[in-house]
């Protein structure tokens, strides 16, 4: 799997884990009672959460408009925008709950991709520590 995993584009492989960031540090600040930005990492950790999960649906819309049918648009389409409503949701629900629907729904999504004919091979294997990566960080977010 690793020589797979080699064959990634360069790109999508460096800004895809740099993706992670932000969700990496706004957990660990938020494992942090005491820190200033206590507070405000666990709010970063739900809004950028949203942000990725609806960047997530583009990538559908985008796969879509260009591999279906006309007549055939109105399923994957509305499939895509299920992210976008649900990290919408997410944020009006706010921590913890909203937290949660976000791992849910970056697990559903991953789940869902994985079994997308219309991406690159590449794109499936990169989604998988992507996506593990935003579920654990926003469950650490959730137990804070």
């Amino acid at each position: 799997m690793l020589h797979k995993f080699l064959n990634i584009p360069k790109p999508a492989v460096w800004l895809g884990f740099a993706g992670l960031i932000p969700f990496f540090t706004a957990a660990a600040i938020g494992l942090l009672p005491a820190a200033p930005l206590h507070d405000l990492s666990l709010q970063a950790l739900l809004a950028y959460g949203a942000v990725i999960l609806s960047f997530l649906g583009g990538i559908r819309w985008g796969l879509a408009i260009a591999t279906t049918e006309p007549a055939d648009l109105f399923g994957p389409l509305l499939l895509s925008v299920a992210p976008a409503l649900l990290g919408w949701i997410a944020l009006l629900v706010s921590s913890p709950i909203g937290l949660v629907l976000l791992a849910l729904s970056f697990a559903a999504m991953l789940i869902a991709d994985l079994r997308l004919s219309t991406a690159p091979h590449w794109y499936r294997l990169l989604r998988l520590p992507l996506s593990i990566g935003a579920v654990v960080t926003l469950l650490i977010g959730f137990l804070i």
